[in-house]
């Protein structure tokens, strides 16, 4: 059976009885595991630096460092928690979601808003997680053979890559290079921020798109900054107009 993975928490309050209370709800709750409490803002982004929870539940009004700070820092970090405000006080929800709070609780917390809550959470993380492997799994060099020999070609120097049946042929401002993968696989797991598919087979660096033409007909074309025209697919049309804003 699957098991949820477990979702590591650090209770924040300047209140015992409220942390006690929050302690007691989320002993109820499966695959969560208390890392700790503080009392105080100070103690809170301490914790979070060493313990590296994957929630925290987070008072607002609180002495010194108050709660927005902590969730303002906590989400400049590189890997900010998911954050539940657990608060007595409902003037401050607008600005709870500002920092990506994925839930704003009302004292005294319920048990059944902290489940919805951590729900939530569970959620924020998991999707996280996700772009943090498919970030580690980004290609940035190649290995290609040519002649002899094997050269490294770092992905940000590709201007385009086309399929060629089951070869991919890089292209390297006036070179170009064979690399036997397939280009769903080279879409997947090239930067999306870098490069963008405008045909069933063909790939372009962003930047290396000049402008967005078309015949009149209905059938638009990508001109890179070396002249060249590439057709535009219909299903990529939409996402290469973005580019311009359109």
């Amino acid at each position: 059976m699957y098991a949820e993975p477990i979702l590591r928490t650090l209770i924040v309050d300047d209140e015992p009885l409220a942390i006690e209370r929050l302690v007691m709800l989320c002993s109820h709750i499966p695959d969560l595991a208390l890392v700790g409490t503080a009392s105080d803002g100070e103690v809170a982004l301490r914790l979070a630096k060493s313990l590296a929870p994957d929630l925290v539940l987070l008072d607002i009004a609180m002495p010194q460092v108050d709660g927005m700070d902590v969730a303002k820092a906590l989400c400049a970090g590189e890997r900010p928690p998911a954050i539940v405000f657990c608060t007595a006080f409902d003037g401050f929800a607008l600005a709870a979601f500002d920092v990506a709070a994925v839930d704003y609780l009302l004292k005294p917390v319920t048990s059944e808003g902290l489940v919805r809550a951590v729900a939530r959470a569970r959620t924020q993380v998991a999707g996280s997680e996700r772009r943090a492997t498919a970030e580690a799994d980004r290609i940035e060099e190649f290995w290609v053979p040519h002649r002899s020999d094997m050269v490294r070609i770092a992905a940000i120097d590709i201007d385009r890559i086309d399929a060629m049946r089951d070869y991919m042929s890089l292209q390297v401002g006036s070179r170009s290079f064979l690399l036997h993968r397939t280009l769903g696989d080279l879409e997947r797991r090239l930067d999306p921020a870098r490069f963008i598919r405008v045909h069933r087979s063909t790939m372009v660096r962003r930047d290396f798109i000049a402008r967005l033409r078309h015949d009149g007909l209905g059938i638009w074309y990508a001109v890179l900054a070396d002249g060249a025209d590439v057709r535009i697919g219909r299903s990529y049309l939409a996402a290469v107009k973005a580019l311009a804003g359109r």
